[in-house]
């Protein structure tokens, strides 16, 4: 934690104009993150200053690519400055409202919200990696079969072994079942897109009706069903099936708006990646919970479970983990 007289400061000496004595600092909290954000106010004016450290490799390659999401045309805050050797950013406001807040609204207005946030996803998915080739990024780990397996491995591990005290024997048996380890195969061999990885409604901001990415600093190469199963099958939020499908018919549609075909198992594949997404989500949660001494994740697991046996229920190969996630509902 810093001193909020040292944010205020600090930013005095980075931003003349605001050394007014008015300034007001506002701790944020973001979820599981390492790094530490404020809120600084000085008049009408107001900017977000996050600090963070140099163990977690993709914080130091935030700025980066936010500066080229932004070229891009993807909707992500401005970076006003960056400090690498501190590790201190200061950057646009978006606001207090994330996707998450409009939870407990009306449908209409909420899918304008969601519309809002898959046509920022879909830059990312087409011009962001369009023109990422000739961009000197750090990104993360692609989406490769050996991190596929490391996500369902994750899921065994951290949610069935340590949360549900699962015996080791069952979960090896659960764990080699050949349809999880050929799908992790399938995917890895797809096509892949720039996608966000942690594309979820806590990540979207909302600013005058129009959705803004954030937390992008995991961004690596994937396949785009990842993300649209994240929003989608996001465990923070209850959408209902009607309209999960009116969303992606929703993604489909702007694909082929701008040149792109749709391919024939694009809805199959959403539901092998929504599997991934949610095995790596309880996973997390798993470990965040256990781990980290953070059990307010643990009450996320309820709900993310039973999206995984809805998700699994519908695949094929995957009898056995459909019965034990039903013996866990």
């Amino acid at each position: 934690m810093i001193a909020e007289a040292d944010v205020i400061s600090l930013t005095n000496a980075r931003f003349p104009k605001t050394g007014n004595g008015n300034a007001a600092v506002t701790p944020l909290e973001k979820g599981g993150s390492e790094r530490k954000f404020y809120r600084i106010r000085f008049g009408d004016e107001s900017m977000i200053f996050v600090k963070y450290s140099g163990h977690k490799e993709e914080n130091r390659h935030y700025v980066d690519i936010a500066r080229f999401l932004n070229g891009a045309g993807v909707p992500v805050p401005e970076i006003h400055h960056h400090d690498p050797e501190e590790g201190l950013i200061w950057m646009q406001d978006l606001g207090e409202q994330d996707l998450w807040s409009f939870r407990n609204a009306s449908w209409p207005p909420r899918r304008a919200l969601y519309e809002s946030t898959l046509d920022g996803v879909l830059c990312m998915h087409a011009q962001a990696t369009e023109l990422a080739p000739g961009a000197d990024l750090r990104l993360e780990r692609v989406f490769d079969t050996d991190l596929y397996l490391w996500e369902q491995g994750y899921f065994f591990e951290n949610c069935l072994g340590n949360y549900f005290q699962t015996p080791e024997s069952e979960l090896a048996e659960l764990a080699a079942l050949p349809a999880l380890r050929g799908s992790a195969e399938a995917l890895a061999a797809r096509p892949r897109v720039l996608v966000h990885r942690d594309f979820q409604s806590q990540n979207v901001m909302i600013n005058e009706g129009v959705a803004w990415l954030i937390d992008f600093q995991g961004m690596r190469y994937g396949l785009a069903q990842y993300d649209l199963a994240s929003l989608l099958y996001d465990p923070y939020v209850a959408l209902t099936s009607d309209e999960r499908c009116e969303l992606l018919a929703f993604y489909k549609k702007r694909l082929e708006q701008n040149g792109r075909p749709v391919d024939s198992d694009f809805d199959e594949i959403f539901r092998w990646c929504a599997l991934q997404r949610l095995m790596q989500a309880l996973g997390a949660y798993g470990f965040l919970g256990l781990k980290k001494n953070r059990p307010d994740f643990l009450a996320h697991t309820p709900v993310a479970l039973r999206s995984l046996l809805e998700v699994a229920s519908a695949l094929d190969g995957l009898e056995p983990l459909v019965k034990k996630l039903n013996s866990l509902s």
